[in-house]
């Protein structure tokens, strides 16, 4: 049978496409095998950055807040100012307690010295009443001697025992004196002591009221951007209650989680290179800074338990913390919490 002129001139396209297929699949899986050969990959890591909330450390409420959502702050800045009336109501009321306190010491103090002049005085009374049971007893001695001597009559005898008697009372009397003023005297030092003592309280108290007068104002603890604001003006918080948190713009890393077999290639110091999924066109380095101690599952709230019968080898992984290179250039494009791709070379 003869062929048409047509059956002479077809073309194998079928046999060609296939062929071309094939050294393209070849290829490109040829590409793969060789980069998985040769390079430690994980889609599991993110961007992190420090993160710090901002809380209120007196209750109160919120009387002004000067920033707005995602707001850029700088370290010390004024954010949020509480209602410090009812704080100063008590500051005024301390002062006066305190006032009055000083009054007390005043009068303790004042007290006290009126009770040593009086044991001065008390003193000098013995030493007075010492003179006159001497002259006492020397009068009642010669009166004997003259009475003995028929010199003096029974009674003036009588009245010179008496006024030695007398004189002996009165010394006795002056040093019970002297006895009670120094123990009126230890009462009041120990006076002057409690009163200066609750000055140091109302002092201490004083000063508390104004260090939560300072508190009043919340600054910025750092620098960075402010999230979603969780607080309104006019709102009562209580001392410890999240009004935002201030994200950290300027130092960014990141943790990647590779698997257990994979670490071997990560040593600290080895550049990486970074995908982040937002951004897949840009290029990104980094340094891998330190491999965690232990597996991320040993952080769970409930870690697996391996001696239980019912094993299963699950495969571990183990936080990365890679550095970032040149952050600076490329803080306007990253977010915390953003997922990135790490590859790393084998060698």
């Amino acid at each position: 049978m003869e062929q048409t002129p047509n059956q002479k001139k077809r073309f194998p396209v079928r046999p060609i496409i296939l062929g071309v297929v094939l050294l393209v699949g070849g290829y490109f899986g040829y590409k793969q095998i060789s980069f998985a050969l040769t390079h430690e990959t994980t889609d599991n890591a993110q961007i992190e950055t420090q993160i710090t909330p901002v809380l209120p450390r007196v209750a109160g409420y919120v009387k002004s807040i000067a920033v707005k959502d995602y707001d850029s702050v700088a370290t010390g800045q004024l954010l949020v100012e509480l209602d410090d009336a009812e704080l100063q109501s008590q500051l005024q009321e301390l002062t006066a307690d305190y006032a009055q306190a000083e009054v007390d010491i005043i009068n303790a103090k004042a007290a006290l010295n009126n009770a040593v002049v009086s044991l001065k005085v008390n003193k000098g009374n013995i030493d007075l009443s010492d003179v006159r049971q001497a002259k006492a007893l020397e009068d009642y001695n010669r009166d004997k001697a003259l009475y003995a001597a028929e010199a003096i009559t029974k009674k003036q005898l009588d009245d010179s025992k008496f006024n030695y008697e007398a004189s002996l009372k009165t010394t006795d009397n002056t040093k019970n004196d002297l006895g009670s003023a120094q123990s009126r005297i230890a009462v009041l030092e120990s006076s002057v002591k409690k009163a200066e003592a609750a000055m140091a309280v109302k002092q201490a108290k004083i000063d508390q009221v104004k260090l939560k007068l300072t508190y009043t104002k919340v600054y910025a603890p750092q620098a960075g951007k402010i999230g979603k604001k969780n607080v309104s003006e006019g709102q009562f918080v209580q001392a410890g209650t999240p009004l935002f948190s201030i994200v950290n713009d300027t130092t960014y890393w990141v943790v990647a989680n590779f698997k257990e077999n994979q670490i071997e290639a990560l040593t600290p110091g080895k550049t990486v290179d970074l995908r982040v999924d937002a951004y897949p066109d840009e290029k990104i380095t980094g340094t891998v800074a330190s491999l965690s101690d232990a597996t991320g599952a040993k952080f769970a709230l409930l870690p697996p338990d391996n001696s239980s019968g019912n094993f299963v080898k699950v495969t571990q992984r183990v936080p990365v913390k890679i550095w970032i290179n040149d952050v600076a250039k490329y803080k306007n494009i990253l977010r915390a919490g953003l997922s990135v791709y790490v590859v790393a070379t084998k060698k």
